[in-house]
């Protein structure tokens, strides 16, 4: 079970009508028992008339309670924001020269391309005005980081006083590292609360500081996306940027931006390389006539040679002897790798280079891991998957499948090792999750040179490890979770339909609930879609994996404000399971809850109700008065009775709820807490607020005693209870809570997680209430921004975001603006 957060249509407040978000508890997708997701508690929270409210939270309906559950929810403020940690007021003066992201390491015998530098160089220049950017654009493997690693280096030793490498794969990862860079330069407006806005303070720094700086885009893969965030030209002219892709758009060049194609090695340069690489370990015996012609049979690629020389150095083979057993290689692999697969060139040259290398390093202790080994690793992302996925007993096992005796941990760290020896991987723990990297080229040759049977088994043994190391909560890990990720998105491209041999892979389900539980919605529906048509494609209409598809696409439709397409899903998923397995089976009562939660959702209470009043009647009959599904439709049911102001009916049954959940699974366990904080919210919303003060102020002891201070349920106590604080007239201490909550949310859960957007509009809105009118619209103002920018000018959360800033445009007298708004 996992918690998700929805959000209900406009309702009036006393700064106009905003939406109010509610939470919900979903089931996993992929449900036991074989319907729709089950859906748990949800609820609106303390209404106070405009100021911030607390939320109502979920029990997972089978007690699996997971870490996304407590979402903060607010009736009178919603945001969609970056945040980070807010900077401290005063900072030590900027230690100058300043070194931003991490500079490559130049390869061994790296060649310094003279003419190709002069021709980088001259489209710097040749235009009367000067050219800010320029962009290398060339395949894979053909040394283009290698280059701009070496403007680098050359510029940090000329004196520059700022050098920023940007990997530019993810445009979220530009932003992060323009963020950090604006931290370090002090760039003015960047206050730490939101990347993409300190990112924009980094670009105007850029435009008028008198400093020297250089900008390294290394690999733009989304030219169109990387759009606003090519820095500016300085009026000093004393900026530059490198860029590097393998795209050859239109639109990169113009703008202040020259492209300069990139290609192989010289014959000089091929030539010069394996010299020096030779000469450098003493290998100079292995140079011989045959230097030139080993060097043209390799196509010049810089990718190729290095695959070479390592090999060559690793086994003692001189360039005439290379050059024999690639040439014999070679003619074997027409069949392996055929002209037309090679679009970029290259491929048949690393391909047989690598598989010279493959046949020396699988003869190495330990003894025939190697190709299985890097034909796993070419299926995940080659920019890196974590050390850990191989010390998992999948990977183990697969590896000790095709090579004599026992595989353990210890066998598969020694493969990387000697995969790394080779040139054939990066294995470095420096790297955090992505420590183990390989060429895209040399991943792509692993692929294409494996035969078709054995690509299934390699498959599998990656989606599985993968599966057995994604961290049970998303936000314990968010940069692990990102990672395994991308790896799950590389993996489902390379592997088709293999992922479905035994139906859906449960990789794929994790992803996509991942990206749910990061706030990630439209990437999330994307992957639902593809999901479901997938499930509907291999497994049919009718199976339950198809309609656990739908019903996690109709969640993210949810969350994404799209609440008329979930609303059509969730129609459709009730009226299968009822046809299917019958009206008391639980998975159609599962798809039913879930139905009444997206009526609720869209305003349409008194049909949730109706549905809900049923379900309960049935899970009584069908699981019993006291079985933890029968508990969890009697708490939706009763947050419906609080929508249409049947308050005391929600109060009774919420305090019948909160009893049988701490006699069935104890009044420490974290669904009891939530059906206490559930309760909360009812007394708060019938004016009992000091109850609701005594009942929180407990809950956010336990919380903090039982799962820490960061976890995200104990972030939702905090916020629950600066509401009531709120509500009592204690603004300073629900202004305290929040501000201490807000930070903690965006680094844990993410800076565009719900929990985060709605603690920083109701920071916003107790800043407004305590008369801190501008610190609230400084909010505000990011909040809509960002809230139109993601989601649309129509999503309820902009329109709320919207709302908010005009009545804090009012109160500070600023009227037409408000008007405007």
């Amino acid at each position: 079970m996992r918690w998700r957060l929805r959000r209900r249509k406009p309702g009036p407040s006393a700064s106009g009508p905003v939406p109010r978000q509610i939470i919900t508890d979903t089931g996993t997708a992929h449900a036991h028992d074989g319907g729709a997701a089950v859906t748990g508690y949800r609820g609106p929270g303390l209404n106070t008339g405009g100021s911030p409210t607390g939320m109502a939270t979920h029990i997972s309906g089978t007690g699996d309670a997971t870490t996304s559950g407590g979402a903060i929810a607010n009736s009178g403020y919603l945001s969609i924001d970056k945040m980070n940690v807010a900077l401290p007021t005063s900072r030590a003066p900027v230690a100058w020269p300043v070194r931003v992201g991490p500079l490559p390491a130049l390869a061994s015998a790296f060649q310094s391309r003279i003419d190709l530098r002069e021709r980088i160089d001259q489209a710097r220049s040749r235009h009367a005005t000067v050219v800010l950017a320029q962009v290398l654009s060339g395949g894979g493997g053909v040394g283009k980081s290698q280059l701009t690693a070496a403007y680098a280096s050359q510029a940090l030793a000329e004196g520059i006083e700022l050098v920023v490498w940007v990997n530019a794969a993810e445009i979220e990862q530009v932003t992060a590292l323009y963020s950090q860079a604006a931290h370090r330069v002090q760039a003015p407006g960047a206050q730490g609360q939101a990347a993409e806005a300190d990112a924009q303070a980094f670009l105007e720094w850029l435009a008028t500081t008198p400093r020297s700086w250089l900008v390294v885009l290394d690999d733009i893969t989304d030219p169109a996306r990387m759009g606003p965030w090519w820095p500016p030209s300085p009026p000093t002219g004393g900026g530059r940027v490198l860029a590097t892709t393998r795209r050859r758009d239109a639109v990169l060049s113009g703008g202040g931006r020259a492209v300069v194609d990139i290609g192989t090695y010289s014959p000089d340069e091929a030539t010069a390389y394996l010299h020096d690489r030779l000469t450098s370990v003493g290998a100079a015996h292995l140079l011989d006539a045959q230097a030139g012609a080993l060097t043209e049979e390799l196509g010049r690629l810089p990718l190729a040679l290095s695959h070479a020389a390592a090999y060559m150095i690793n086994e003692d083979v001189t360039c005439a002897r290379y050059l024999q057993l690639f040439t014999d290689r070679r003619s074997r692999l027409e069949q392996l790798l055929p002209l037309e697969a090679d679009t970029e060139g290259y491929g048949r040259q690393v391909a047989a280079a690598l598989l010279l290398t493959l046949d020396a390093a699988q003869a190495c202790e330990p003894v025939g891991l190697a190709i299985p080994a890097i034909r796993l690793a070419a299926v995940l992302d080659p920019a890196g998957h974590p050390q850990d996925l191989w010390a998992s007993a999948f990977v183990t096992d697969y590896l000790g499948a095709t090579a004599p005796g026992e595989v353990g941990p210890e066998q598969a760290r020694a493969v990387l090792r000697l995969l790394h020896r080779y040139g054939l991987i990066t294995d470095d723990v420096q790297a955090g999750p992505r420590a183990v990297r390989l060429h895209a080229l040399t991943a792509r040759a692993a692929r294409e040179s494996t035969p078709a049977p054995e690509v299934p088994t390699a498959v599998r043994a990656a989606a599985d490890a993968l599966r057995d190391l994604w961290p049970a909560a998303d936000h314990a890990d968010p940069d692990l979770s990102a990672v395994l990720r991308t790896n799950t998105d590389t993996l489902a491209t390379h592997a088709g339909d293999l992922l479905w041999s035994l139906g859906c892979h449960p990789v794929l389900y994790r992803a996509g609930d991942a990206l749910n539980d990061t706030g990630l919605f439209t990437a999330a529906i994307a992957h639902w879609r593809r999901l479901a048509a997938d499930a509907e494609r291999l497994l049919g209409a009718e199976h339950p994996q198809t309609r656990a598809a739908h019903s996690s696409l109709a969640r993210s439709y949810q969350h994404a404000g799209r609440i008329h397409d979930a609303i059509a899903i969730d129609e459709r998923v009730a009226a299968e399971c009822e046809r299917l397995l019958g009206p008391a089976h639980p998975g159609t009562l599962s798809a039913r809850a879930n139905l009444a939660a997206s009526y609720w959702y869209a305003g349409r209470t008194q049909d949730a109700i109706t549905i809900e009043e049923q379900v309960v009647a049935d899970r009584e009959r069908v699981l019993g008065p006291q079985h933890l599904h029968t508990l969890g439709a009697r708490a939706n049911l009763a947050i419906s009775y609080r929508g249409v102001g049947r308050i005391q009916d929600a109060i009774t049954i919420e305090e019948q709820v909160a009893a049988e959940s701490a006699r069935l699974l104890g009044p420490q366990h974290p669904n009891t807490l939530r059906t206490r904080m559930n309760l909360a919210s009812a007394y708060g919303q019938a004016g009992r607020t000091q109850d609701a003060i005594n009942l929180l102020e407990q809950v956010v002891a336990d919380h903090e005693r039982l799962l820490g201070p960061e976890h995200p349920s104990t972030l939702t106590a905090c916020v629950n209870l600066s509401a009531a604080y709120n509500q009592a007239g204690r603004i300073h201490d629900a202004i305290k809570l929040l501000e201490q909550v807000a930070p903690k949310s965006a680094r844990l859960l993410g800076p565009q997680h719900p929990n985060t957007l709605s603690a920083r509009t109701n920071l916003a809105s107790a800043y407004g209430q305590a008369g801190r009118t501008q610190d609230a619209i400084t909010i505000q103002e990011q909040v809509a921004s960002e809230s139109e920018r993601l989601l649309g000018p129509e999503h309820p959360s902009t329109l709320g975001a919207r709302t908010n800033l005009a009545a804090s445009y009012q109160r500070a007298g600023r009227i037409k603006d408000a008007i405007t708004v």
